[in-house]
């Protein structure tokens, strides 16, 4: 595949996620960073941003919560661009009903080839990368030829919907 480039600028936009045995443990590091994530515009699902909205220097905009959407909501953002780093401290040790939604979230982020914190040690890296003050040229893989796939026995079938193609979704 040939790669695109996307500019991130300066000012990073960073999403914060946390599950709920896991939520003290990022608040504590927002705290500790504060200084360093006022610099950057802040996205996190519901209850997480409700408990970082008390943390100083932190401004945040707030979506869903995770099981009711927050999660896909990251991710929707991460494909149109609009999500440069995702902190994600989910806890490995406890199932969670929306284990799939969490998944799908991991896969977006290394798709679209976005760095990704899933403890303290590895936000702590990546937050105080030099990297983060400064352009950064992320690469992207192309997949218009992924978008133009040709599926053997579904492009040659009348479908009986109307023009050929219409009405299958990906």
């Amino acid at each position: 595949m040939d790669q695109d480039v996307l500019t991130t600028r300066d000012r990073k936009r960073i999403a914060l996620i946390a599950h709920d045995n896991k939520k003290r443990d990022l608040v504590e590091w927002a705290k500790f960073n504060q200084d360093l994530l006022s610099h950057h515009d802040l996205y996190a699902t519901g209850t997480t941003g409700r408990l970082l909205e008390k943390v100083p220097k932190t401004p945040i905009t707030k979506l869903l919560s995770g099981p009711l959407g927050g999660d896909q909501q990251i991710g929707a953002k991460i494909v149109d661009g609009g999500i440069d780093f995702l902190i994600f401290f989910w806890d490995p040790l406890e199932p969670m009903p929306h284990d799939t939604d969490v998944k799908a979230l991991l896969r977006i982020a290394v798709v679209w080839n976005i760095p990704v914190a899933c403890n303290r040690a590895s936000a702590d890296f990546i937050i105080s990368s030099p990297l983060m003050a400064e352009e950064y040229q992320r690469k992207l893989p192309d997949y218009a030829a992924l978008n133009q796939r040709v599926v053997a026995g579904v492009e040659e079938v009348e479908l009986g919907i109307g023009d050929k193609g219409q009405g299958i979704r990906d």
